[in-house]
């Protein structure tokens, strides 16, 4: 069995659908497909079922997808230890914001315990560019949040967390119990820099032009807010002042859900065709992590 013909089963057994998978893979379907049936002849057995309700793994498959999983993590850490003993195993991780992520912290500490001889640097960035220096070519990997230009990049999905408007205390609007962006048309809200992703300003301002200071990183975003009476938009379920029942009423600021916001996406993104085991790990560690 070749560990290529093995990395695309994985990527149908975890997708559970060829488009999807194929999509994932940067190839075309076909391909794929004759590649699944070849390895189905080489096993002797059906690793899938297939009918219009979609695709499940037989009972061959699961057993394929668990010794698979395992050998070819054991080829990334082949790699990653010869790179390891010539001193060039290195990985740039992008950190979007200033604010503490419990699953980066859980991430971190699982990635430490996989690779303990790896250096990983990390290089944290400002709210105007989501994708953490990846188009710049500053990093290998990014961990942050959508939607952004995806250009040239692979990006997976970890969690979406719903949002909601982040208001000082006094606001009009801070006791209600929900809101909707028409609520906030004729206020204040913070902008990014101009030149910042367009997609991602777009999104933080609801996706209309807005009047307001200008912002760069998450703690300007509050005082904003604490000082201006500015609104914006801001994470629902993680620290003090970013969630409705975690606001902070000593910091003068508080969150009301936005009821016709999309969540905000969590994304680990990399560069398209970049091969390198230290991603590939760093992905399926994060993915772990995130849904854990």
């Amino acid at each position: 069995m070749e560990l290529r013909t093995l990395r695309y089963f994985v990527a149908v057994a975890e997708e559970l659908h060829f488009g999807r998978a194929a999509a994932r893979l940067h190839m075309s379907q076909p391909p794929l497909s004759r590649a699944i049936k070849r390895l189905e002849t080489e096993v002797g057995a059906a690793l899938f079922d297939r009918s219009s309700a979609g695709v499940t793994l037989t009972p061959v498959g699961a057993v394929l997808l668990d010794e698979a999983r395992a050998l070819l993590d054991q080829a990334d850490r082949v790699r990653v230890r010869v790179a390891a003993a010539a001193g060039t195993a290195t990985v740039t991780v992008g950190i979007l914001g200033d604010s503490p992520d419990p699953y980066a912290t859980r991430l971190a500490g699982a990635y430490h315990r996989r690779h303990p001889n790896v250096e990983v640097r990390i290089r944290g960035t400002d709210l105007n560019d989501p994708t953490c220096g990846l188009h710049a070519g500053l990093v290998d990997v990014a961990l942050t949040r959508g939607p952004f230009d995806e250009t040239g990049l692979t990006v997976h999905e970890l969690r979406a967390d719903p949002v909601g408007a982040l208001l000082r205390a006094d606001d009009p609007l801070a006791h209600r119990d929900s809101l909707t962006l028409a609520d906030l048309a004729d206020r204040h809200w913070f902008r990014f820099p101009e030149g910042t992703d367009p997609l991602w300003q777009s999104y933080w301002n609801g996706g209309e032009p807005r009047e307001g200071p200008v912002v760069h990183a998450i703690q300007e975003c509050r005082q904003a807010v604490l000082w201006n009476g500015t609104v914006g938009m801001t994470l629902l379920n993680h620290e003090p002042a970013e969630g409705a029942e975690g606001a902070d009423g000593a910091e003068g600021l508080t969150v009301v859900p936005l009821i016709d916001m999309p969540p905000s996406r969590v994304l680990v993104a990399w560069n398209e065709g970049d091969t390198n085991p230290l991603i590939r790990s760093f992905v399926r560690l994060a993915t772990s992590a995130y849904r854990d």
